[in-house]
């Protein structure tokens, strides 16, 4: 599943990405993440050092792998898609992230999760950028739907999202059979039903 309306230049920032953070995870994954410098890591993902921190700030942020475009990326989808639900805009916007090159990326999912739980502090900042991206995402919905920022309705929406996206993650990573875009779309069509119209804000705030 390509990204809709991405240009050249994002797509190629995109990709040096996701090869500066397989190259943290390979290396970690061999010698060990406190033994792997971020010139090792420039290397082997063949780009210079510098490249290297305009996308990182050192390698515990390449090891956690939250790109900050993402968030706002997804926010824009939700409040610009036309014709389509609250629940269908949030779901495009997730899937619209899963590209084929992400859909082939399994073994750094794994990788990640390995080397993570190695490290407990990266971990919890892994969890809390997750949550920050979930509050904005929930803003999006509700604007989207017309209701208060602190209504039910969004917040819930986006965490079983979540909780959607995670479940399939981990199926996938059982299954090297099925893709990772088929099962998120599965796992959406799951909990959609009980969620896929936003209710009318009888109380005029948060419920």
């Amino acid at each position: 599943m390509n990204q809709s309306g991405e240009g050249l230049r994002d797509r190629k920032k995109r990709r040096t990405r996701a090869a500066l953070e397989r190259a943290t995870l390979r290396l970690s994954a061999e010698k060990g993440y406190d033994h792997v410098t971020v010139e090792e890591i420039a290397a082997e993902a063949d780009v210079s050092v510098r490249t290297f921190f305009n996308y990182f700030a050192g390698k515990d942020d390449a090891l956690i792998g939250a790109d900050p475009d993402t968030g706002p990326r997804m926010v824009a989808r939700v409040l610009e898609a036309e014709g389509a639900t609250p629940f269908e805009a949030y779901r495009d916007a997730v899937l619209a992230e899963i590209d084929d090159e992400l859909n082939s990326a399994r073994d750094l999912w794994l990788l990640r999760k390995d080397v993570l739980m190695q490290r407990p502090d990266l971990l919890v900042r892994a969890f809390a950028s997750s949550a920050e991206a979930e509050q904005k995402l929930s803003a999006a919905v509700a604007q989207r739907a017309g209701l208060p920022a602190d209504h039910l309705y969004p917040r819930l929406l986006v965490a079983a999202g979540t909780v959607a996206f995670r479940c399939a993650v981990t199926r996938w990573a059982l299954d090297d059979t099925v893709e990772l875009g088929g099962l998120v779309a599965e796992a959406f069509d799951l909990f959609g039903a009980g969620l896929a119209h936003a209710p009318h804000d009888h109380e005029g705030g948060a419920s």
